[in-house]
């Protein structure tokens, strides 16, 4: 009992799971796990916006007026994203659109219409059915590229340290960048072998570039030692190879989850919680994804979140290039009582640039020659 309480002190990542990791998971369920909406972003157009603006409950948070939009105009705002609900004035009743990618935020908002009678006609787009797995689909398929870009690219790693060659690589004239994106490229999920090179449709489709960007953002950086832009996660190569001292990258899958807006709504959470879920590529992925998959929503609209993957990707990328420098490029030493790959010991007498012991040298030959 002794020793392993000794242990366990000396052991950082099991006592971050012991005490970190509750602690964790209470703030973040009794910060985020919250399914109520407090108030929906909505616009008013039509001749009588002002009018309807001024009797609107403060749930519906108007954050557009237009008094010449059209209800083309409030379908464009929805699909957009820019609001969650949409009322059309100029005829009674009047209309109300509800967007029903927004899943958590279309229920109540359909529940505070209903409570309007026959003044107001709800419409719900995208989701007529207001169905949950329309809505978590999308998001899973994030969630599944992320976990299996981050084991796939493990196991390779793991593989190339158990076989030896990747310090073979480590010597290669070749640039630790291009190692790094060579090792990650083919797991970059793009079109079929079996499509005809003359049909472009998969070239215009946007989730493919998409698709990439989170498998680098999670790919690229499996050798980093912290995360950066991103909660850290389970590495297989840790498993094989863990140095004392190293930080733990077990705590942090729980909130790319609860976080990302895939089960609870970002509009729902504390404010220092979600700023948390900002730093998340699958929440900028689930963005992407609820907009193509449900909404129809073009690149113009969806080039925000593109554009803050692309830059994870690029921080994660130079991290694991430089974390792969570092460890196992030849000629960079920062420990001198650890031997750079490819050269001999420092206790090695040839290493020292001397000769070895002869008296060494010839015990060794009598003993081989009794032998």
């Amino acid at each position: 009992m002794v020793k392993e309480f000794r242990e366990l002190v000396r052991d950082r990542r099991t006592l971050a799971m012991l005490i970190v990791m509750p602690l964790l998971l209470l703030v973040i369920f009794g910060y985020a796990a919250n399914f109520y909406v407090s108030s929906v972003k909505t616009a008013v157009v039509g001749p009588q916006a002002s009018q309807v603006v001024t009797r609107l409950p403060s749930f519906f948070d108007v954050t557009v007026t237009q008094p010449a939009g059209t209800q083309a105009d409030a379908q464009m705002l929805l699909r957009d994203n820019k609001v969650d609900v949409a009322f059309v004035t100029g005829t009674t009743p009047v209309p109300a659109l509800v967007d029903g990618s927004n899943l958590f935020a279309a229920q109540s908002a359909v529940a505070a219409l209903n409570k309007a009678g026959n003044q107001v006609t709800t419409q719900v787009l995208y989701n007529p059915g207001l169905k949950t797995s329309w809505v978590m689909v999308p998001a899973i398929i994030g969630l599944i590229l992320t976990f299996i870009g981050t084991i796939i690219t493990s196991i390779g790693m793991v593989r190339e340290r158990e076989s030896g060659t990747l310090e073979q690589l480590a010597v290669m004239p070749i640039r630790p960048s291009r190692v790094i994106l060579g090792k990650i490229a083919p797991y970059f999920p793009g079109r079929g072998a079996g499509h005809d090179h003359r049909d472009r449709a998969g070239d215009r489709s946007v989730l493919g570039p998409v698709q990439r960007q989170p498998v680098r953002v999670r790919a690229g950086g499996r050798d980093l030692p912290v995360r950066r832009a991103r909660p850290r996660r389970v590495h297989l190569d840790d498993l094989a190879d863990r140095r004392p001292g190293d930080p733990d990258r077990v705590l942090l899958p729980p909130p790319q989850i609860l976080l990302s807006g895939m089960i609870f709504p970002l509009e729902a959470m504390a404010a220092g919680v979600r700023w948390i879920g900002y730093l998340l590529p699958l929440t900028y992925f689930t963005m992407i994804s609820q907009g193509v998959m449900l909404r129809g929503a073009p690149i113009t609209s969806l080039w925000l979140p593109f554009v803050v993957l692309a830059a994870m990707a690029v921080v994660v990328f130079t991290g694991a290039t430089l974390r792969f420098r570092r460890d196992l490029a030849p000629g960079r030493n920062p420990d001198p009582a650890r031997p750079a790959h490819g050269q001999p010991a420092a206790t090695d007498p040839a290493a020292a640039g001397g000769q070895a012991n002869p008296a060494a040298a010839g015990g060794q030959a009598d003993t081989v020659g009794a032998a």
